[in-house]
């Protein structure tokens, strides 16, 4: 089943970084980051490996302390108030760290145990979320007897048992099969609509796409575009109309007369030879609509026509240089 896109809700800053910086040995993790997540939303932080997602995670989360800048996380200063912090946060990382020797409801037990829940209410919230991430049948099994998927299932659901108020979850569905991966989506939009915040690293396109309100793309350290999907994609290219004639032989003229109604877009209209189609950079619903009409009044017969949008992976490439393995979107509008 596909999950529903959150929405945003978010007013005050769940999440709010300046200068952060972090340095191993001579390789700079984090040069000088700024972001902000509002609350109630879900942040998506792309970027190839090495480009300092996992660093920002860690920072974030009291595990290790920046060279320079500052974070404020649910209000409280991540280098002054950790203690405090680390009550309101929950965290995944890249692997599961289930205790093995534990069953999967002793480890969602004592979890919540330590986050000062009532024994009541801690066996309560392991079984809710045992149910939730299906879990229940192996609930009193140890973990060490748990597949990879079912480890990373019960590390997803330790890290909501306090149902925190910022939840980071560093590539947290890598390895899952796609049911398991749409039940953590689904979960993660549960806890958004309650009013959680959620930073998500990924390298999954489609899970970006699915949960996140607005991205940050991270390469080497730094901030490189930030903004919602939409704009993003409107900064590497918006939509392309593609027109494949009746006869290939039409190509020059087909460009030529939208040049001369100066329908051919900003940067043109071009005819790729190779596939017999010509390309149109689109702007507006009515720029398409006289393109059409134009070609029909000129007599031109068309073949096929179909508008092209970069897809998140092409603007990953297109920002970063790395390819990632989703195709791209094309949108049949007519043959």
């Amino acid at each position: 089943m596909k999950p529903l896109k959150t929405t945003t809700s978010g007013g005050g800053k769940a999440v709010e970084v300046r200068g952060l910086a972090k340095r191993f040995g001579e390789t700079k993790a984090l040069d000088g980051v700024d972001l902000e997540v509002s609350q109630g939303t879900v942040l998506g932080v792309l970027g190839p490996n090495g480009a300092g997602k996992t660093t920002l995670v860690r920072i974030l989360s009291t595990l290790i302390r920046p060279d320079a800048g500052t974070a404020r996380v649910a209000g409280l200063d991540v280098l002054t108030q950790p203690r405090q912090l680390r009550r309101v946060i929950g965290l995944t990382g890249q692997y599961a760290s289930v205790d093995e020797k534990l069953s999967g409801r002793e480890n969602l037990y004592m979890i919540g145990r330590l986050l000062d829940l009532s024994r009541k209410d801690a066996r309560s919230r392991a079984d809710e979320l045992l149910e939730r991430f299906s879990l229940t049948d192996a609930a009193r099994r140890p973990a060490m007897n748990y597949s990879g998927g079912m480890r990373r299932r019960l590390d997803l659901a330790a890290s909501m048992i306090g149902r925190p108020a910022v939840l980071y979850l560093d590539e947290p569905t890598t390895g899952l099969d796609p049911r398991t991966r749409n039940e953590v989506w689904e979960e993660v939009q549960r806890m958004v609509a309650d009013g959680a915040t959620v930073l998500l690293t990924t390298q999954y396109m489609e899970e970006a796409e699915q949960l996140a309100d607005e991205l940050t793309v991270i390469d080497r350290g730094r901030v490189i575009a930030e903004g919602r999907i939409d704009e993003l994609k409107a900064k590497v290219g918006g939509r392309t109309l593609r027109i494949t004639p009746g006869d290939r032989a039409e190509l020059p003229r087909m460009v030529a007369a939208l040049a001369q109604a100066g329908l051919d877009g900003i940067t043109g209209a071009t005819a790729d030879e190779a596939d017999g189609t010509v390309h149109v950079p689109v702007i507006s619903d009515e720029q398409l609509t006289a393109i059409v009409a134009l070609l029909g009044a000129r007599g031109f017969s068309i073949a096929g026509i179909g508008t092209h949008l970069p897809s998140l992976d092409e603007v990953f490439l297109a920002l970063t240089g790395q390819k990632t393995a989703r195709s791209s979107e094309f949108e049949e509008v007519g043959a």
